[in-house]
């Protein structure tokens, strides 16, 4: 098998040509440190409704465990970059903010798609065995990242490099291949906290720790269930994840632009009217959200989003499309739509 220097200079090479922004290799047991830092994070309850999190920790814990037979993970980064200030739509109280990679096709397929591309070629270059990931198996995909050099994770949590930035998919693909290794980053964040103080929850109970429970992304994606009192004026007008804490990076000045179209935003999507939003029955939803990574959700969830952004908006012309919903099927929504009625009544 062709596995030397000589392929994965030629890896790295194919990587780009795909589209992805940077190429990295570490081995599967390069993560000593995730075991007891995820059972930290369990501990302390940081997860909240995320049981999945709990479950396979073995595997999640150590990427070795998940397949053996692999001795190699080559690391991708793949650019979203935004083309405009995602935080600008936070002063239009009557539109909805959508986290930015929302903002068109699902990140998922696309980026799969690239590593499954890249896997064969690496098959047909030197033989081998490959699975690819992307967010949807029990990966530790971050940390794998840093122990790769794709980036060092953030006092933000999330991945961040002083070549792109920190607007990247991350995927990864495993191989039986012996390839070269890279160094692991170092962390570069020095003193600053840019990204701790932009959070308006207040959810990294320190500089790298994550309280899941209060980030607006999770709260708004996948808690299920009326959210806080306490927390839905926090939430402003984002109807579907948070961009806060990324666009607060100061490494974003080396952000690359993402060379995918599909991930410019859609028109509908960028900034789109909570009035309109807010009318849609389930057919409606899976309708507009047809190939979006919001239409997991679900109409009842994100609708409560949108009537908590409507109590936050201070218009009150929004007010009878609120209270066309307080008898709503899903009690979830009705009981959102009865708040935002009293906080603008």
């Amino acid at each position: 098998m062709k596995n030397g220097s000589g392929l994965k200079e030629r890896l790295v090479a194919q990587a780009l040509a795909e589209g992805f922004v940077m190429c990295r290799v570490c081995r599967p047991w390069d993560v000593p440190q995730v075991p007891e830092r995820l059972a930290a994070f369990l501990q302390a309850g940081y997860h909240g409704q995320m049981g999945w999190m709990a479950e396979r920790t073995h595997w999640r814990g150590d990427p070795s465990a998940l397949w053996p037979e692999a001795r190699s993970v080559i690391m991708l980064a793949e650019s979203y970059t935004p083309e405009h200030d995602p935080t600008a739509v936070l002063g239009q109280p009557e539109r909805g903010a959508i986290s930015v990679y929302a903002q068109n096709r699902d990140y998922h397929d696309i980026v799969k798609k690239r590593l499954k591309r890249l896997a064969r070629w690496l098959i047909a270059e030197a033989g081998g065995e490959v699975k690819v990931f992307v967010d949807t198996a029990p990966v530790p995909e971050k940390a794998l990242g840093h122990a790769s050099g794709l980036g060092w994770q953030g006092k933000h949590t999330n991945l961040v490099s002083r070549e792109w930035g920190n607007w990247a998919f991350i995927g990864s693909v495993f191989t039986t291949l012996e390839l070269p290794v890279d160094p692991a980053e170092v962390d570069h964040c020095g003193s600053c906290r840019a990204c701790l103080d932009a959070c308006p929850t207040d959810a990294f109970p320190a500089p790298y720790q994550l309280d899941a429970r209060r980030c607006i992304s999770y709260l708004t994606i996948e808690h299920k269930g009326p959210v806080d009192i306490e927390l839905r004026t926090k939430l402003g007008n984002r109807i579907y994840g948070c961009d806060d804490c990324l666009a607060a990076c100061p490494w974003n000045k080396f952000a690359v632009a993402a060379s995918d179209i599909r991930y410019a935003a859609r028109d509908d999507l960028a900034g789109p009217d909570l009035a309109d939003l807010v009318a849609l029955d389930d057919a409606a939803f899976r309708a507009r959200f047809s190939g979006s990574p919001i239409k997991r959700i679900g109409r009842g969830r994100f609708v409560r989003n949108v009537l908590y952004a409507i109590g936050n908006s201070g218009r009150a012309e929004l007010c009878p499309a609120a209270r066309n919903l307080t008898e709503d099927p899903d009690p979830v929504v009705a009981d959102a739509a009865r708040w935002a009625v009293k906080q603008l009544s």
